[in-house]
């Protein structure tokens, strides 16, 4: 988004919302990797956007979700009304508070879903509410401020939790919470473990087992899934740093940068020298 008409308001650097309201089209020509939590909240507009290489279209009162190193690129867009709340771990972290919040997996670090969510009227209308209270809270320089917009930075992701459950069924068996474990613990580990065993061994159970979980769900295989986290954050790298192919075969836990060079050939049909070039 452009800088221009957008006003922020931030806590310690750690935790900002930033109102923007635009008449006319607003865009940017290059890419963002992002380096803290961010919601979006796109109340009047449209637009095209780019998320870890994937293409989005909007329309209209939509929040999605980004975490940090994600990618995130805006093809067009024309927006009204918006609105962007941005925090780092040390403000919130969203791992620590999963248990009572459930929004990890679900809003944020779910690179393998749309990431979009989109509120009705009525929870438009409590999403609003909250947002508001955020704002009047950063105007003020009151006692336990922290505690205070950490607690409406709460509340608006339950909220926003509680939509994705409305409108997108998430299941609660087995196969959804293995899935979720699995692909969380990918999260934590892609660039050191490589194998299923190694996950198997973690969840206690069989590679064959973890597959056929896999299989019910109508995922990927297992393997697959690894393999595309790694392939993401080698994108993710060759674009946004400065870092050679070897630096970035050892990154990702390959002893063998020849080795690695093969295997994101294979997967991309183009080397990663030829990626970056072309992107």
């Amino acid at each position: 988004m452009a800088v221009q008409d957008i006003v922020k308001y931030s806590f310690k650097n750690t935790f900002s919302v930033s109102t923007v309201q635009f008449e006319k089209a607003c865009t940017i020509d290059h890419s963002v990797q992002q380096n803290a939590y961010s919601i979006y909240w796109i109340q009047e507009g449209s637009g095209t956007y780019n998320i870890d290489f994937e293409q989005y279209q909007f329309t209209d009162n939509v929040l999605f979700f980004l975490s940090p190193g994600q990618v995130f690129t805006v093809d067009s867009e024309l927006i009204k009304t918006a609105y962007k709340l941005t925090f780092s771990r040390d403000f919130y972290c969203i791992q620590t508070h999963d248990a009572e919040v459930a929004c990890n997996g679900i809003l944020f670090n779910n690179i393998y879903e749309t990431p979009f969510v989109k509120p009705c009227a009525k929870e438009t209308g409590k999403l609003n509410f909250i947002l508001e209270s955020l704002i009047e809270e950063f105007q003020q320089n009151e006692t336990a401020q922290y505690d205070m917009l950490q607690s409406y930075l709460k509340q608006f992701i339950i909220s926003a939790v509680r939509v994705k459950k409305e409108n997108h069924v998430i299941k609660d068996d087995t196969e959804t919470r293995l899935f979720k474990d699995f692909s969380l613990l990918v999260e934590m580990n892609y660039k050191t473990l490589h194998a299923v065993t190694d996950y198997a061994t973690r969840l206690g159970l069989s590679p064959k087992s973890i597959t056929k979980h896999f299989q019910k769900l109508g995922a990927k295989t297992p393997s697959d899934f690894i393999k595309s986290r790694i392939l993401l954050e080698a994108k993710r790298l060759l674009i946004y740093t400065d870092k050679t192919v070897k630096e970035i075969a050892f990154e990702l836990g390959f002893n063998d940068p020849a080795y690695f060079t093969r295997f994101f050939t294979k997967a991309i049909l183009k080397s990663p020298l030829q990626f970056k070039k072309d992107y």
